[in-house]
């Protein structure tokens, strides 16, 4: 029998560096095994993406499409960290301009697969008459997939009112707290323009109901029941676990004076001491959040890194300026302020590091389960609230308490998660199971083997010859 020849994949992730830094790790797995990837995205997001390794540049073809203008978003606006959350369903729908642009490069390049996000419920259709194959590709866990039902449900777009995404959904048959609080949901569907835009429970809807297969970014060692609820009830259709794409690949800036200073006072602190604090690159934390969060800190009188970014949009002043008057001055003996991009890895693999205090998106909690840190749990927008709720009933992080309606913290709540999840005795048990996941989702090996279940699969069931 003839060999086939290596696949061709075309990646198309959604807008956001949270999505297209897994995606590009899915495409250094599959050049790896010799596979040939292009990666489209805009201009400015090209530019964002890490540095590819050199033994896989050849194999990773970076495709620059801009976007098209589409009133009332600012031209330079390419990601979900561009513009405030209330204008990111304008955004999608300027994305999906980018259907024309793509459609003509799909035809130029016949590749075997496409590999999608939720946003590009439109490739579907438009694979199937290209005689090609497409798989959407989940970065999300299966259950938070699960939590929000199957393709039909959302498609209908059933739940209307907040309280709906409070409790456990009929569709879920066993018991479960992984629900939203009443504060996210309101901060979730807070988008002034989503009348306007295909609503995201549809474009998932479409995403799986259409694919060929869906590649979700988890593993049976961690979520087994969740994986099983999808695939044999709410999808009814093949599920590939693809592992955590845990980023073994570190290609940062080490070379920048931030990072070289950042590392300096790393070295300076005890080993297996420090408190890691980044809220990713899109959460905004209001005055009293910021506030009660550094109060809180100063409070629990352990070591911490506290990583601040800026934003364009949606504030009017330094976020340095939204600490407590006096703070940095407070903590300088055991606390780091710091300004801007951080190398996240980096700092959670530093023998100092102990706990990471995250806004729990999966990336961040792939990374510091990977590394084995200590997880406190501090959700802020999108799907977090649940990803915090699942981690929590698994034993790996402690929550850091909000009043379940207005979402208003208090700093005591802040100093008693921190202390029991990084020195209280009580948290021993916390601790011993965070560093035993260092095993699931750190662990190149198992991880291999789901890439390479997939990859199997692409090349047995692709079309094109």
């Amino acid at each position: 029998m003839e060999k086939c020849s290596p696949l061709k994949v075309v990646m198309i992730p959604w807008l956001a560096m949270g999505h297209l830094i897994p995606f590009l790790e899915l495409s250094k797995c599959l050049a790896n095994k010799g596979i040939t990837v292009y990666f489209i995205s805009t201009p400015k997001n090209i530019t964002r993406l890490p540095k590819i390794p050199a033994n896989l540049s050849s194999y990773i073809h970076l495709i620059i499409i801009p976007l098209p203008h589409l009133d009332r978003v600012p031209d330079d606006a390419e990601s979900s960290m561009d513009v405030p959350s209330t204008m990111q369903p304008l955004l999608k729908s300027r994305f999906d301009l980018l259907q024309h642009p793509i459609t003509v490069f799909l035809e130029k390049v016949r590749a075997d697969w496409i590999l999608y996000d939720f946003t590009s419920y439109w490739i579907p259709p438009l694979a199937s008459k290209m005689g090609c194959c497409c798989a959407y590709i989940a970065l999300f866990n299966a259950a938070t997939l699960s939590f929000m039902g199957p393709p039909s449900e959302l498609i209908a777009n059933t739940r209307t009112s907040p309280e709906d995404f409070t409790i456990v959904p009929d569709w879920i048959p066993f018991e479960s707290d992984i629900a939203y609080r009443l504060h996210e949901v309101m901060k979730l569907i807070h988008s002034v323009d989503a009348d306007i835009a295909t609503p995201d429970t549809v474009r998932f809807g479409y995403s799986i109901a259409g694919c060929d297969v869906v590649g979700i970014r988890t593993s049976p060692e961690f979520e087994p029941t969740w994986l099983h609820l999808l695939a044999n009830k709410l999808y009814e259709k093949t599920i590939l676990p693809i592992g955590s794409l845990f980023p073994h690949y570190l290609v940062d800036n080490d070379e920048e004076s931030d990072c070289i200073l950042l590392r300096k006072w790393l070295d300076q602190q005890k080993s297996d001491s420090v408190l890691y604090v980044a809220l990713g690159s899109e959460s905004i934390l209001t005055q009293n959040e910021l506030e009660e969060l550094a109060f809180g800190l100063e409070l629990c009188g352990l070591p911490f890194l506290l990583v601040l970014r800026n934003h364009e949009h949606g504030l009017c002043k330094n976020v340095l300026e939204m600490l407590p008057k006096g703070f940095e001055n407070r903590v300088a003996d055991r606390g780091l302020v710091h300004l801007g991009w951080a190398p996240q890895m980096k700092i959670l693999s530093h023998p100092s590091t102990r706990g990471f205090l995250t806004h729990c998106g999966w990336n961040s909690i792939i990374e510091g389960l990977g590394l084995g840190r200590i997880m406190v749990l501090f959700p802020v927008m999108n799907d977090q609230g649940l990803i915090a709720r699942l981690l929590v009933g698994k034993g790996l992080g402690v929550e850091i308490t909000r009043d379940e309606r207005d979402g208003s913290l208090r700093r005591e709540a802040v100093v008693k998660a921190v202390q029991l999840a990084m020195v209280h005795k009580d948290g021993e048990a916390l601790r011993i199971r965070c560093r035993s996941m260092k095993g699931v989702f750190g662990d190149k090996n198992l991880n291999d083997h789901y890439i390479e279940g997939f990859i199997h699969y692409l090349e047995k069931n692709r079309k094109s010859s």
